[in-house]
């Protein structure tokens, strides 16, 4: 007895509470052993290659299910855009596969309606959020309908510093971009398309309006007037719905697409 407490009083809870913890205990090692998932060799070796970002820009939830269908089979070893060619050289290697080469893949925003170029209806006030703002009946404050917004949704989707804002556009910092595609999403107007970044010849518009109303909205737009893709001896221009498209595979940058172009629209970059 201690200060009139039996000793047993305090032993026994004591005791069966650590009985209990340790029957528990053995049920949990059991359980682990007969429900564990054994982990792939080949599928560990390949995810120690990736660079960890599990930014989903090669399609799949994160890292680890990629480096599961590239050890599959079911992806390509090429299909981490961070990693780049360095860690699909390495991938290729341990699986003992060809790494064919190609080109990086970056993010392009198909917009130059920087304050110089274009006009404003009104001064926006409201969330900065490009969405909320192309929600209004106007479809954000600049009177080109199909022009950047301006309020830095697409950087702030970012997760590698890779979009800086210039003058009310959104602009790629292309040495910083992995073509993840999270910019993609988040963009209302769809400005934003991934392309070869040795694509030196673009078109800096996205414009769906006829001649008239590009050139009252916008002094940079593309009118799809077709020059350029009648100059074009590759066919790698079409005027869809009066906006030039380049298929970048015929493209040869020759350049005639853009010294004919009268809008300007076509620009040269890199």
């Amino acid at each position: 007895m201690i200060n009139g407490i039996e000793l047993s009083s305090i032993l026994f809870p004591i005791i069966s509470v650590g009985g209990l913890a340790l029957v528990f205990g053995i049920i949990l090692g059991l359980s682990a052993k007969k429900f564990a998932v054994e982990s792939d060799p080949t599928t560990d070796k390949i995810l120690n290659l990736l660079p960890g970002a599990n930014c989903g820009g090669c399609g799949y939830p994160g890292c680890s299910v990629f480096a599961e269908r590239v050890a599959k089979g079911q992806a390509s070893v090429r299909g981490c855009p961070p990693g780049g060619s360095s860690a699909a050289s390495a991938i290729a290697e341990q699986l003992g596969v060809d790494s064919i080469p190609e080109f990086r893949k970056v993010a392009f925003i198909k917009c130059n309606g920087s304050n110089d170029n274009i006009k404003r209806n009104y001064f926006y006030d409201g969330p900065k959020s490009c969405v909320s703002a192309s929600q209004l009946a106007t479809g954000g404050n600049k009177t080109c309908t199909y022009s950047c917004i301006g309020l830095a949704s697409c950087k702030n989707a970012c997760a590698f510093g890779a979009i800086k804002m210039v003058d009310s556009i959104a602009v790629v910092i292309e040495e910083k971009c992995s073509a993840c595609g999270k910019c993609v999403k988040v963009c209302p107007k769809k400005l934003i398309e991934i392309i070869p970044n040795n694509s030196a010849v673009r078109v800096l518009c996205n414009s769906h309006d006829k001649a008239k109303a590009v050139r009252e909205n916008c002094r940079a737009g593309c009118f799809g007037c077709s020059l350029c893709q009648k100059v074009c001896k590759e066919g790698a221009i079409t005027v869809i719905d009066n906006i030039a498209h380049i298929d970048y595979e015929k493209c040869t940058m020759c350049m005639e697409c853009v010294d004919k172009c009268p809008a300007k629209a076509i620009k040269v970059f890199g």
